[in-house]
């Protein structure tokens, strides 16, 4: 009873579960950001920069199959090395 037109193959993740892994791949990129950006404030002269982290290793409590659907979705882009970022939002003609 499968779809031929099914944007995924059977046996691929559903979509609940790449909703949860993307949520789950969010929180730990803003995590990592934030714990990057404390280590800057450390110092009396600290310019209070940004996280330059734009890339991570996602949670390992979801299978590869799973980043690979949300990079073939566009949510995620593959920087290589195991690494994923979030894909960038598509620009608006905003003038």
């Amino acid at each position: 009873m499968s779809e031929p037109d099914s944007p995924l193959p059977s046996g691929s993740p559903t979509a609940e579960e790449l909703r949860n892994a993307l949520k789950a791949f969010k929180k730990r990129l803003k995590l990592s950001r934030l714990d990057d950006e404390s280590s800057f404030t450390r110092g009396p002269l600290s310019s209070g920069r940004s996280s330059g982290i734009v890339a991570i290793t996602p949670p390992n409590q979801y299978p590869r199959a799973v980043w690979d659907a949300l990079v073939a979705q566009g949510k995620l882009k593959y920087a290589g090395q195991g690494m994923y970022e979030l894909a960038s939002p598509p620009m608006h003609g905003h003038t």
